[in-house]
Protein backbone atom coordinates (compact mmCIF):
# COMPACT_ATOMS: atom_id res chain seq x y z
CA UNK A 1 0.00 0.00 0.00
CA UNK A 2 1.78 3.36 -1.16
CA UNK A 3 1.46 6.46 0.73
CA UNK A 4 -0.29 8.16 -2.42
CA UNK A 5 -3.31 5.36 -2.28
CA UNK A 6 -3.82 5.63 1.55
CA UNK A 7 -6.92 7.71 2.26
CA UNK A 8 -7.04 10.23 5.25
CA UNK A 9 -10.27 11.85 6.46
CA UNK A 10 -10.70 15.30 6.90
CA UNK A 11 -11.01 16.75 10.20
CA UNK A 12 -14.23 18.18 10.82
CA UNK A 13 -13.05 20.58 13.21
CA UNK A 14 -10.51 21.26 15.50
CA UNK A 15 -11.22 19.00 18.25
CA UNK A 16 -13.05 16.06 16.60
CA UNK A 17 -10.52 15.46 13.64
CA UNK A 18 -7.38 16.10 15.81
CA UNK A 19 -4.07 14.02 15.93
CA UNK A 20 -4.55 11.31 13.39
CA UNK A 21 -1.25 8.43 12.83
CA UNK A 22 1.65 8.96 11.73
CA UNK A 23 4.28 7.08 11.79
CA UNK A 24 7.12 8.34 12.63
CA UNK A 25 10.88 8.39 10.03
CA UNK A 26 13.95 6.87 11.47
CA UNK A 27 16.19 8.93 12.99
CA UNK A 28 19.29 6.64 12.29
CA UNK A 29 20.00 3.52 11.13
CA UNK A 30 17.14 0.95 12.80
CA UNK A 31 19.95 -1.76 13.40
CA UNK A 32 21.37 0.54 15.64
CA UNK A 33 18.34 1.07 17.63
CA UNK A 34 18.51 -2.17 18.45
CA UNK A 35 21.06 -2.37 20.46
CA UNK A 36 20.47 -3.32 24.08
CA UNK A 37 23.17 -1.09 25.18
CA UNK A 38 21.66 2.41 23.81
CA UNK A 39 21.42 5.35 25.92
CA UNK A 40 19.78 8.72 26.26
CA UNK A 41 17.76 10.26 28.50
CA UNK A 42 12.66 9.18 33.21
CA UNK A 43 11.32 6.87 37.60
CA UNK A 44 8.65 4.38 38.59
CA UNK A 45 5.42 6.36 39.08
CA UNK A 46 5.77 9.98 39.57
CA UNK A 47 8.43 11.15 41.45
CA UNK A 48 6.26 10.65 45.01
CA UNK A 49 5.00 7.18 43.84
CA UNK A 50 2.03 6.83 41.06
CA UNK A 51 1.99 3.23 41.34
CA UNK A 52 -2.75 2.23 41.38
CA UNK A 53 -3.66 -0.02 43.54
CA UNK A 54 -3.26 -3.71 42.39
CA UNK A 55 -6.15 -5.48 40.02
CA UNK A 56 -4.68 -9.00 40.30
CA UNK A 57 -3.26 -8.35 36.85
CA UNK A 58 -4.86 -10.05 33.83
CA UNK A 59 -1.10 -11.47 33.42
CA UNK A 60 -0.29 -11.76 36.86
CA UNK A 61 -0.75 -16.46 36.04
CA UNK A 62 2.38 -15.61 32.92
CA UNK A 63 0.09 -15.69 29.76
CA UNK A 64 1.14 -14.35 26.93
CA UNK A 65 1.06 -10.26 26.15
CA UNK A 66 0.93 -9.52 22.93
CA UNK A 67 2.78 -6.00 21.99
CA UNK A 68 1.30 -3.98 18.90
CA UNK A 69 4.03 -1.20 17.71
CA UNK A 70 2.18 2.38 16.81
CA UNK A 71 5.34 4.32 14.55
CA UNK A 72 7.92 2.08 13.22
CA UNK A 73 10.82 4.48 12.73
CA UNK A 74 14.07 4.14 14.64
CA UNK A 75 12.93 5.00 17.74
CA UNK A 76 10.01 2.60 17.64
CA UNK A 77 12.04 -0.25 16.35
CA UNK A 78 13.87 0.51 19.22
CA UNK A 79 10.94 0.20 21.94
CA UNK A 80 9.63 -2.60 20.06
CA UNK A 81 13.32 -4.22 20.82
CA UNK A 82 13.30 -2.93 24.76
CA UNK A 83 9.88 -4.36 24.65
CA UNK A 84 10.21 -7.90 23.85
CA UNK A 85 13.79 -8.09 26.17
CA UNK A 86 11.66 -7.06 29.39
CA UNK A 87 9.39 -9.99 29.67
CA UNK A 88 10.02 -13.90 29.11
CA UNK A 89 6.28 -14.53 27.55
CA UNK A 90 5.84 -11.65 24.94
CA UNK A 91 5.75 -11.40 21.39
CA UNK A 92 4.88 -8.34 18.81
CA UNK A 93 2.47 -9.44 17.11
CA UNK A 94 1.16 -6.39 15.58
CA UNK A 95 2.54 -2.85 13.58
CA UNK A 96 1.12 0.59 12.56
CA UNK A 97 2.91 3.05 10.21
CA UNK A 98 1.85 6.00 7.79
CA UNK A 99 4.46 4.49 5.49
CA UNK A 100 4.59 0.49 4.08
CA UNK A 101 8.46 0.62 3.91
CA UNK A 102 8.62 2.06 7.04
CA UNK A 103 7.30 -0.82 8.66
CA UNK A 104 8.47 -3.28 6.53
CA UNK A 105 12.13 -2.13 7.44
CA UNK A 106 11.80 -2.08 10.77
CA UNK A 107 10.03 -5.52 10.75
CA UNK A 108 12.88 -6.94 8.97
CA UNK A 109 14.73 -5.30 11.16
CA UNK A 110 13.83 -6.70 14.48
CA UNK A 111 13.42 -10.45 12.83
CA UNK A 112 16.93 -10.64 11.56
CA UNK A 113 18.32 -9.67 15.52
CA UNK A 114 18.99 -13.07 16.74
CA UNK A 115 17.65 -12.59 20.49
CA UNK A 116 14.35 -11.57 19.20
CA UNK A 117 13.66 -13.66 16.10
CA UNK A 118 11.46 -15.76 17.96
CA UNK A 119 9.34 -13.38 19.70
CA UNK A 120 7.71 -12.00 16.44
CA UNK A 121 4.44 -13.27 14.81
CA UNK A 122 3.28 -9.92 12.52
CA UNK A 123 1.79 -11.44 9.82
CA UNK A 124 0.92 -9.02 6.60
CA UNK A 125 -3.07 -9.49 7.78
CA UNK A 126 -1.71 -7.62 10.96
CA UNK A 127 0.42 -5.03 9.38
CA UNK A 128 -1.31 -1.39 8.94
CA UNK A 129 -0.63 1.55 6.51
CA UNK A 130 -2.51 4.56 6.57
CA UNK A 131 -3.20 7.28 9.33
CA UNK A 132 -6.29 5.17 10.40
CA UNK A 133 -3.51 2.18 11.12
CA UNK A 134 -3.30 2.78 14.93
CA UNK A 135 -7.56 2.20 15.40
CA UNK A 136 -6.84 -1.10 13.41
CA UNK A 137 -4.34 -2.06 15.63
CA UNK A 138 -5.61 -1.43 18.80
CA UNK A 139 -8.78 -3.77 17.38
CA UNK A 140 -6.18 -6.71 16.32
CA UNK A 141 -6.35 -8.58 20.27
CA UNK A 142 -3.17 -6.64 21.42
CA UNK A 143 -2.19 -5.89 25.53
CA UNK A 144 0.68 -3.52 25.49
CA UNK A 145 0.62 -0.51 22.69
CA UNK A 146 3.84 1.30 22.32
CA UNK A 147 3.38 4.97 21.01
CA UNK A 148 6.46 6.07 18.72
CA UNK A 149 5.10 8.31 16.39
CA UNK A 150 6.22 12.03 16.00
CA UNK A 151 4.97 13.76 19.13
CA UNK A 152 1.90 15.60 17.37
CA UNK A 153 -0.01 12.42 17.05
CA UNK A 154 0.45 11.67 20.68
CA UNK A 155 -2.59 12.35 22.38
CA UNK A 156 -4.79 10.72 20.13
CA UNK A 157 -3.00 7.98 20.27
CA UNK A 158 -3.33 7.77 24.04
CA UNK A 159 -6.38 8.19 24.31
CA UNK A 160 -7.49 5.88 22.08
CA UNK A 161 -5.23 3.15 23.25
CA UNK A 162 -6.64 3.80 26.81
CA UNK A 163 -9.60 3.70 25.80
CA UNK A 164 -9.37 0.32 24.40
CA UNK A 165 -8.12 -1.15 27.59
CA UNK A 166 -4.16 -1.07 26.82
CA UNK A 167 -1.02 -0.34 28.63
CA UNK A 168 0.76 2.02 26.89
CA UNK A 169 4.40 2.72 27.10
CA UNK A 170 4.82 6.63 25.34
CA UNK A 171 7.58 7.99 24.17
CA UNK A 172 8.75 12.26 24.68
CA UNK A 173 7.05 14.38 24.12
CA UNK A 174 3.41 13.95 24.82
CA UNK A 175 2.30 16.68 22.75
CA UNK A 176 2.95 19.70 20.86
CA UNK A 177 0.50 22.23 22.23
CA UNK A 178 -1.24 23.12 24.95
CA UNK A 179 -4.76 21.58 24.13
CA UNK A 180 -2.94 18.36 23.33
CA UNK A 181 -1.37 18.50 26.27
CA UNK A 182 -4.29 19.16 28.22
CA UNK A 183 -5.76 15.70 26.47
CA UNK A 184 -2.74 13.42 28.19
CA UNK A 185 -3.66 14.99 31.14
CA UNK A 186 -6.96 13.78 31.07
CA UNK A 187 -6.05 10.80 29.26
CA UNK A 188 -3.71 9.30 32.18
CA UNK A 189 -6.35 10.31 34.91
CA UNK A 190 -8.58 7.74 33.11
CA UNK A 191 -6.01 5.04 32.97
CA UNK A 192 -5.39 5.67 36.82
CA UNK A 193 -9.08 4.64 37.09
CA UNK A 194 -8.36 1.60 34.73
CA UNK A 195 -5.29 0.52 36.23
CA UNK A 196 -3.44 0.71 33.50
CA UNK A 197 0.10 1.25 33.15
CA UNK A 198 1.65 4.73 31.09
CA UNK A 199 5.12 4.87 31.23
CA UNK A 200 7.11 7.64 29.57
CA UNK A 201 9.99 7.79 27.90
CA UNK A 202 11.71 10.48 29.72
CA UNK A 203 14.18 7.55 30.80
CA UNK A 204 16.52 9.68 32.93
CA UNK A 205 13.95 9.30 35.78
CA UNK A 206 14.64 5.50 35.16
CA UNK A 207 18.32 5.85 35.84
CA UNK A 208 19.65 4.51 38.60
CA UNK A 209 22.57 6.99 39.53
CA UNK A 210 19.63 10.25 38.93
CA UNK A 211 17.46 8.38 40.95
CA UNK A 212 20.25 8.53 44.24
CA UNK A 213 21.01 11.79 43.39
CA UNK A 214 17.91 13.37 43.30
CA UNK A 215 17.33 11.28 46.63
CA UNK A 216 19.49 13.45 48.00
CA UNK A 217 19.12 16.24 46.35
CA UNK A 218 15.57 16.44 47.94
CA UNK A 219 17.43 15.22 51.65
CA UNK A 220 19.10 19.12 51.58
CA UNK A 221 22.35 17.49 49.62
CA UNK A 222 22.80 21.15 48.35
CA UNK A 223 20.68 23.32 50.56
CA UNK A 224 17.76 25.43 48.62
CA UNK A 225 17.96 25.51 45.06
CA UNK A 226 18.25 28.74 43.87
CA UNK A 227 19.22 28.12 39.72
CA UNK A 228 19.36 25.29 37.17
CA UNK A 229 20.81 25.36 34.45
CA UNK A 230 20.48 23.27 31.59
CA UNK A 231 22.57 23.35 27.69
CA UNK A 232 22.02 21.00 24.37
CA UNK A 233 24.35 22.31 22.17
CA UNK A 234 24.82 19.83 18.95
CA UNK A 235 25.06 19.87 15.33
CA UNK A 236 22.45 19.29 12.53
CA UNK A 237 20.57 16.03 12.12
CA UNK A 238 18.88 13.88 9.23
CA UNK A 239 17.09 15.75 6.25
CA UNK A 240 14.87 13.75 3.54
CA UNK A 241 15.41 15.56 0.41
CA UNK A 242 12.07 16.10 -1.63
CA UNK A 243 11.25 13.95 -3.90
CA UNK A 244 9.65 15.09 -7.38
CA UNK A 245 6.61 12.57 -6.55
CA UNK A 246 6.25 14.00 -3.09
CA UNK A 247 3.07 15.93 -2.29
CA UNK A 248 3.14 18.34 0.63
CA UNK A 249 1.87 16.61 3.29
CA UNK A 250 4.18 13.62 2.29
CA UNK A 251 7.00 15.87 2.09
CA UNK A 252 6.15 17.29 5.73
CA UNK A 253 5.54 13.77 6.95
CA UNK A 254 8.52 12.83 6.02
CA UNK A 255 10.36 15.57 7.34
CA UNK A 256 8.47 15.45 10.39
CA UNK A 257 11.73 17.05 12.85
CA UNK A 258 11.27 19.93 10.60
CA UNK A 259 7.83 21.15 11.40
CA UNK A 260 5.95 22.68 14.46
CA UNK A 261 3.11 21.28 13.87
CA UNK A 262 4.86 17.67 13.83
CA UNK A 263 7.27 17.83 16.52
CA UNK A 264 6.85 20.55 18.38
CA UNK A 265 10.55 22.31 17.71
CA UNK A 266 13.06 20.81 18.70
CA UNK A 267 13.34 22.44 22.09
CA UNK A 268 10.33 20.15 22.98
CA UNK A 269 11.41 17.19 21.05
CA UNK A 270 14.77 16.81 22.65
CA UNK A 271 15.26 18.95 25.32
CA UNK A 272 12.30 18.22 27.48
CA UNK A 273 14.93 15.42 28.19
CA UNK A 274 17.06 18.07 30.04
CA UNK A 275 13.91 20.31 31.25
CA UNK A 276 12.48 17.00 32.64
CA UNK A 277 15.51 16.89 35.35
CA UNK A 278 14.99 20.05 36.05
CA UNK A 279 11.60 19.82 37.10
CA UNK A 280 12.70 16.13 38.82
CA UNK A 281 14.91 18.08 40.83
CA UNK A 282 12.57 20.83 41.93
CA UNK A 283 10.27 18.42 43.42
CA UNK A 284 7.60 18.09 40.17
CA UNK A 285 7.25 21.69 40.85
CA UNK A 286 6.91 24.29 37.36
CA UNK A 287 7.79 27.73 36.89
CA UNK A 288 5.28 30.45 37.27
CA UNK A 289 6.24 31.96 33.74
CA UNK A 290 9.22 32.53 30.80
CA UNK A 291 11.02 34.94 28.85
CA UNK A 292 13.27 34.10 26.16
CA UNK A 293 14.80 34.36 22.66
CA UNK A 294 15.46 32.66 19.26
CA UNK A 295 15.06 32.41 15.76
CA UNK A 296 16.89 30.61 12.69
CA UNK A 297 20.58 31.74 12.11
CA UNK A 298 21.96 29.26 10.23
CA UNK A 299 18.74 26.93 8.78
CA UNK A 300 16.46 29.24 6.25
CA UNK A 301 15.66 27.54 3.71
CA UNK A 302 12.31 25.98 2.83
CA UNK A 303 13.67 22.86 3.25
CA UNK A 304 14.00 23.29 7.38
CA UNK A 305 10.10 23.92 7.84
CA UNK A 306 9.45 26.11 10.19
CA UNK A 307 11.41 25.27 13.34
CA UNK A 308 13.75 27.73 15.32
CA UNK A 309 17.78 26.55 14.91
CA UNK A 310 18.62 28.09 18.85
CA UNK A 311 16.30 28.81 21.86
CA UNK A 312 17.20 30.40 24.81
CA UNK A 313 14.63 30.74 28.01
CA UNK A 314 14.97 32.02 31.47
CA UNK A 315 12.29 30.64 33.83
CA UNK A 316 11.13 31.88 36.88
CA UNK A 317 9.68 29.39 39.70
CA UNK A 318 7.72 31.11 42.55
CA UNK A 319 10.45 31.18 45.22
CA UNK A 320 12.18 32.90 42.71
CA UNK A 321 14.76 30.37 41.16
CA UNK A 322 15.57 30.63 38.33
CA UNK A 323 16.44 27.30 35.47
CA UNK A 324 18.37 28.77 32.46
CA UNK A 325 17.78 27.00 29.51
CA UNK A 326 19.85 27.33 26.44
CA UNK A 327 19.52 24.80 23.30
CA UNK A 328 20.74 25.01 19.72
CA UNK A 329 21.29 23.09 16.62
CA UNK A 330 24.29 24.34 14.37
CA UNK A 331 26.58 22.48 12.51
CA UNK A 332 30.33 23.38 13.06
CA UNK A 333 30.06 24.47 16.61
CA UNK A 334 31.55 23.86 19.89
CA UNK A 335 28.71 20.95 21.11
CA UNK A 336 27.87 20.99 24.50
CA UNK A 337 25.56 19.03 26.97
CA UNK A 338 25.16 19.81 30.49
CA UNK A 339 22.97 20.58 33.64
CA UNK A 340 23.35 21.59 37.00
CA UNK A 341 21.79 22.95 39.88
CA UNK A 342 22.97 25.25 42.67
CA UNK A 343 21.61 25.93 45.92
CA UNK A 344 22.50 27.21 48.91
CA UNK A 345 24.73 24.71 50.54
CA UNK A 346 26.37 23.39 47.30
CA UNK A 347 25.74 22.50 43.55
CA UNK A 348 24.95 18.94 41.63
CA UNK A 349 26.01 17.92 38.26
CA UNK A 350 23.16 16.64 36.63
CA UNK A 351 24.72 15.21 32.82
CA UNK A 352 26.02 11.93 33.79
CA UNK A 353 28.12 12.09 30.48
CA UNK A 354 30.56 15.04 31.95
CA UNK A 355 32.24 14.32 35.19
CA UNK A 356 30.00 12.10 36.29
CA UNK A 357 26.38 12.71 38.65
CA UNK A 358 28.34 13.80 41.42
CA UNK A 359 27.02 16.97 44.42
CA UNK A 360 29.49 19.66 45.63
CA UNK A 361 28.76 20.47 48.70
CA UNK A 362 30.90 20.32 52.35
CA UNK A 363 31.85 17.18 51.00
CA UNK A 364 31.81 15.96 47.44
CA UNK A 365 29.92 12.65 46.40
CA UNK A 366 29.43 10.75 43.50
CA UNK A 367 27.75 8.39 42.30
CA UNK A 368 29.71 5.11 41.78
CA UNK A 369 26.77 2.57 41.84
CA UNK A 370 25.42 0.38 39.19
CA UNK A 371 25.05 1.54 35.57
CA UNK A 372 22.03 0.43 34.01
CA UNK A 373 20.21 0.93 30.71
CA UNK A 374 17.34 2.93 30.94
CA UNK A 375 15.66 2.70 27.74
CA UNK A 376 15.60 -1.26 28.93
CA UNK A 377 14.66 -0.45 32.33
CA UNK A 378 11.92 1.68 31.64
CA UNK A 379 9.95 -1.56 29.89
CA UNK A 380 11.28 -3.98 32.51
CA UNK A 381 9.94 -1.70 35.16
CA UNK A 382 6.47 -1.48 33.06
CA UNK A 383 6.07 -5.53 32.10
CA UNK A 384 7.00 -6.32 35.83
CA UNK A 385 4.37 -3.83 36.76
CA UNK A 386 2.02 -5.33 34.91
CA UNK A 387 2.46 -9.02 35.57
CA UNK A 388 2.17 -7.95 39.25
CA UNK A 389 -1.35 -5.86 38.80
CA UNK A 390 0.35 -3.01 40.10
CA UNK A 391 0.17 -0.17 36.81
CA UNK A 392 2.61 2.87 36.66
CA UNK A 393 1.39 5.97 35.94
CA UNK A 394 4.00 8.66 35.07
CA UNK A 395 1.10 10.57 33.06
CA UNK A 396 1.46 13.88 35.82
CA UNK A 397 5.05 14.37 34.89
CA UNK A 398 5.41 13.63 31.09
CA UNK A 399 2.66 16.13 30.32
CA UNK A 400 3.87 18.67 32.59
CA UNK A 401 7.51 18.69 31.57
CA UNK A 402 6.25 18.21 27.83
CA UNK A 403 3.85 21.85 28.58
CA UNK A 404 7.66 23.06 30.44
CA UNK A 405 8.93 22.76 26.79
CA UNK A 406 6.10 24.36 25.19
CA UNK A 407 5.76 27.30 27.38
CA UNK A 408 9.84 27.66 26.45
CA UNK A 409 8.70 27.95 22.42
CA UNK A 410 5.79 29.93 23.20
CA UNK A 411 8.33 32.42 24.96
CA UNK A 412 10.49 32.65 21.83
CA UNK A 413 8.04 32.34 19.06
CA UNK A 414 6.24 35.55 20.24
CA UNK A 415 9.21 37.53 22.60
CA UNK A 416 6.41 37.85 25.49
CA UNK A 417 6.51 36.51 29.09
CA UNK A 418 4.26 33.50 29.21
CA UNK A 419 2.91 32.63 32.96
CA UNK A 420 2.11 28.67 33.13
CA UNK A 421 -1.45 29.91 33.26
CA UNK A 422 -1.00 31.49 29.90
CA UNK A 423 0.79 28.34 29.16
CA UNK A 424 -1.88 25.14 30.31
CA UNK A 425 -4.89 27.38 29.15
CA UNK A 426 -3.66 28.05 25.29
CA UNK A 427 -5.84 27.63 22.44
CA UNK A 428 -3.21 27.08 19.68
CA UNK A 429 -4.04 24.32 17.73
CA UNK A 430 -1.26 23.29 15.58
CA UNK A 431 -4.01 20.37 13.61
CA UNK A 432 -3.57 21.20 10.04
CA UNK A 433 -7.15 21.56 8.44
CA UNK A 434 -7.22 17.60 6.91
CA UNK A 435 -4.92 14.99 6.97
CA UNK A 436 -5.02 14.15 2.91
CA UNK A 437 -1.92 13.10 1.07
CA UNK A 438 -1.88 16.39 -0.82
CA UNK A 439 -1.45 20.34 -0.68
CA UNK A 440 -0.63 21.28 2.92
CA UNK A 441 1.30 24.75 2.87
CA UNK A 442 4.33 25.32 5.00
CA UNK A 443 3.69 26.84 8.20
CA UNK A 444 4.89 30.40 8.29
CA UNK A 445 8.50 31.01 10.57
CA UNK A 446 7.56 32.35 14.05
CA UNK A 447 9.07 36.24 13.88
CA UNK A 448 9.08 37.30 18.20
CA UNK A 449 7.64 40.85 18.21
CA UNK A 450 4.85 39.56 15.62
CA UNK A 451 3.61 36.13 16.14
CA UNK A 452 0.88 36.25 18.50
CA UNK A 453 0.33 34.31 21.97
CA UNK A 454 -2.90 32.11 21.51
Amino acid sequence: MSEQSSQAKSASSANSGRRRFLGTSATGAVALALAAGTRSFGEEGEDSGTKAQPTGGVHSGGELIRIGLIGCGGRGTGAAGQALRADKNCQLVAMADAFDDRLELSLRSLSQTEDLAKKIDVPPERRFVGFDAYKQLLESGVDVVLLATPPHFRPLHLAAAIAADKHVFAEKPVAVDAPGVRSVLETCRLAKQKNLSVVSGLCLRYSYGFQELVRRIHDGGIGDIHTLQANDYRGGIWIKPRQADWTDMHWQMRNWYYFTWLSGDFNVEQHVHFLDVCAWVMGNEYPVRAIGMGGRQVRTGPEFGNIFDHHSVVYEYANGAKLFSNTRQMRGCKNDMSAQAVGSGGRANLNERQGGLYLDAKSRWTYEGPENNIYQTEHDEMFAAIRAGQPINNGDYMARSTLLAIMGRMATYTGQQISWEQAMNSQEDLTPPAYEWGPLAAPPVAVPGETKFV
